[in-house]
């Protein structure tokens, strides 16, 4: 028995956000119809190391081809390890056959990641923001950023992107690498990239970017960068009077966006209009009014780790891309 390795260079070059956005938004409205498993995140802390792992399964009974696939993502944060010469966030995705429970492929998880969570965003915003939106903003610079960019891109006819980074050298050097014909890019604060009506929030979550008062009515804000417990992006006020999604609300309650106004008080559980999965099946709106503000709270979901991976998986076989090694 063979198992394929693939690198996140084969990964990159078999799936794109653009290519995601229909298998994460399957995956969801499957979650949601009770048909696919997923147990929350499992972390581990490394206080000594600050950092932690995190260990992400899902089975999801039906894929783009038919098939069933199950697998398992582990994946690190690690704010540390830039200054050792390491990522930040390293993942390993290994893809199972549930028939047998034997392992199908290994592959680097980064890309992977990336275009799931942009096609998130693209998904949320389809349901969420006001179809006419023209204007995009984002709140953060780093590799989710482009994966939201390009992912929405597919999705809105966007006039102008403004980006704001950490400083104005990093938000320059976006909008050059990103540029494209037809489209305006501006380097811009973090108050300015908030007039757009799609606002995206990337940042590490350990301060907060975005002010309430920033804000204007009928914004749809997709929040990326809480991923674990403690982190924050959006002010608290702002998450109390929007209309929030999340992707799951056990993760979201324990590590997403709404975890800090959820234990301070700030956010009642039930002001949460639900999850993704229940918007994409029409159990509920993801906007009443043109003037509400409306959020999109993302963790990251295991079943969309295994929609994506089996997609890349099959595109692997039928291209040849990877390399096979023996298992037993």
């Amino acid at each position: 028995m063979d198992i394929l390795w693939l690198s996140d260079s084969d990964v990159k070059s078999l799936l794109t956000p653009a290519e995601a956005i229909p298998l994460v938004e399957e995956a969801f409205a499957s979650l949601a119809r009770g048909e696919a498993q997923m147990p929350p995140k499992v972390y581990l802390d490394f206080k000594d190391f600050g950092g932690d792992l995190r260990s992400m399964p899902a089975y999801l009974p039906k894929t783009a081809s038919g098939k069933p696939y199950a697998g398992v993502k582990v994946v690190n944060s690690h704010p540390g390890n830039p200054a050792k010469g390491l990522p930040t966030v390293a993942a390993v995705f290994v893809l199972n056959d549930p028939a047998t429970g034997m392992p199908l492929a290994l592959m680097a998880g980064g890309s992977l990641t990336d275009s799931r969570t942009g096609a998130a965003g693209a998904v949320a915003a389809k349901h969420m923001a006001l179809k006419n939106s023209r204007i995009l903003g984002l709140v953060g610079c780093g590799r989710q950023a482009v994966s939201q960019l390009q992912a929405l891109s597919s999705m809105f006819h966007f006039e102008e992107v403004l980006v704001a980074g950490k400083d104005q050298e990093e938000a320059e050097a976006f909008c050059r690498a990103q540029a494209r014909e037809g489209v305006r890019f501006s380097p811009v604060g973090v108050r300015d990239a908030c007039r757009a009506e799609i606002v995206v929030t990337t940042t590490p979550g350990r301060v907060i970017a975005v002010k309430d008062e920033w804000i204007r009515p009928g914004t749809h804000v997709n929040a990326i960068g809480a991923d674990a417990p403690g982190k924050q992006e959006i002010e608290s006020a702002l998450v109390a009077r929007a209309r929030v999604v999340v992707d799951k609300r056990e993760q979201a309650f324990h590590s997403g966006e709404v975890n800090v106004p959820l234990k301070t008080g700030a956010l009642a559980p039930e002001r949460i209009a639900g999850d993704l999965g229940e918007v994409i099946t029409g159990k509920i709106p993801g906007r009443k009014t043109p003037s509400e503000i409306t959020l999109f709270d993302s963790t990251g979901l295991a079943v969309q780790d295994v929609a994506a991976a089996a997609f890349v998986y099959e595109k692997a076989l039928a291209s040849g891309r990877g390399l096979k090694l023996n298992f037993f």
